[in-house]
């Protein structure tokens, strides 16, 4: 491998990159977490957070990966041989889904075209199908980070009450936090699920949930096995009193700066941001589609996503090899294509610390790395790009 010099462009969804202040704020000194001055730092993430999630709720934080965030909303909710209706949207609803079926719950999908999204009305459809309300919870993935594809929540949140059932409605937004608008009181989200290493910039290793009342009142009677996840055991009311064993005091380190970060930048701001680059990297992405290139994995404009773009490469074609080239010829990396997309799709990441000159440099590399993987592919994907970037009303 040859030498590299200068920093990796990381533009994968995940983990993201991590700003140097977020970086200094956590090379520091440990705190015995149970001390006055860790608590008043988790104090004041914890109101930070709410703010990100748009929540006068419960917010918990744990040390884990989002997948615990996950298990942690299915084992306080449910009990052995609860039904669970999961929208088929890609990768991780499919994950999310095998997860439930370890703990004995039963699961009814609602299949749906990985390209274009869910249609609520076909949600909908089927809760008023089951007339003794069996299904205890709708488990629907925000952004689906394997396709490029934001599902549209809010909308689904009105099927479901459209329906008059009472499931409770739990989401993941592990890969739209802190990247573009969720609202979780607003759009009646009783769990929300997040994850530190993307939109909030930090490393992988902490995990949140959002728990509304109505999923706290219903967690009394679930009777699935918990005990590291156990709400009951760390909710002193509703604010959080106790971490499940020991508390990420230097990940709580980054999350006070990253915190500090959104807020002088402001969430509209954020979302602003992130709206203008994933348009630029849509319109760079159309120009290399001419003539039968790499085109926009999504095809519901009204559902892209502006935290990643997931692009497929035409028949024939190995999205692999393209990332090995970008990798190894310009230290870029790009995330790859999951279960059944793999070698047929690379994704682009665009969330979290990054700019206008950090996406136009890495969609450089791929556009030349498309010439020397030998990918056809339309010109002036770039020039797209800065066009697209010069008329964004910032």
């Amino acid at each position: 491998m040859p030498v590299q010099r200068g920093r990796m462009f990381f533009m994968n969804p995940g983990p993201t990159n991590i700003p140097d202040r977020v970086l200094r704020a956590m090379h520091r000194p440990a705190l015995d977490f149970a001390q006055k001055e860790f608590k008043a730092i988790y104090e004041e993430c914890a109101v930070g957070l709410k703010k990100v999630f748009k929540t006068e709720q419960i917010v918990l934080t744990y040390a884990a990966s989002g997948h615990g965030a996950w298990e942690s909303a299915v084992v306080n909710l449910c009990s052995p041989g609860d039904v669970v209706l999961v929208p088929e949207t890609g990768h991780f609803s499919a994950s999310w889904t095998q997860m439930a079926t370890h703990y004995g719950l039963v699961i009814e999908t609602v299949p749906f075209d990985w390209r274009s999204g869910v249609d609520p009305a076909a949600v909908e459809e089927r809760l008023r199908a089951d007339a003794d309300h069996r299904i205890r919870a709708v488990l629907q993935v925000h952004n689906e980070t394997s396709t490029g594809v934001a599902h549209p929540v809010a909308r689904i949140r009105k099927a479901i009450d459209a329906a008059g059932h009472p499931a409770l409605y739990l989401v993941d937004t592990i890969s739209s936090l802190g990247s573009f608008d969720f609202r979780m009181d607003e759009w009646g989200v009783d769990v929300a699920v997040g994850g530190s290493q993307k939109g909030l910039m930090l490393p992988p290793g902490m995990c949140f949930t959002g728990v509304s009342r109505k999923a706290l009142a219903a967690s009394q009677s679930a009777t699935l096995p918990r005990e590291y996840w156990d709400w009951r055991r760390m909710l002193d009311g509703e604010r959080q009193a106790r971490f499940a064993g020991t508390a990420p005091v230097h990940l709580i380190f980054g999350l006070q700066e990253s915190l500090k970060m959104i807020e002088e930048e402001t969430l509209d701001g954020v979302f602003a941001r992130h709206a203008r680059l994933g348009a630029a990297t849509r319109a760079c992405v159309a120009a290399w589609s001419e003539g039968g290139g790499p085109e926009l994995f999504c095809t519901n404009p009204d559902l892209v996503s502006n935290s990643v773009t997931a692009v497929q490469v035409p028949e024939g074609a190995d999205a692999n090899r393209l990332r090995e080239v970008c990798g190894e010829r310009f230290n870029v990396s790009l995330g790859g294509g999951l279960s059944r997309l793999n070698g047929r799709v690379f994704r682009i990441g665009h969330m979290g610390d990054l700019n206008e000159p950090m996406l136009l440099g890495a969609l450089t590399a791929v556009e030349m790395g498309l010439d020397l993987a030998g990918i056809p592919h339309g010109k002036g994907g770039v020039e797209a790009a800065m066009r697209s970037l010069k008329s964004a009303v910032h």
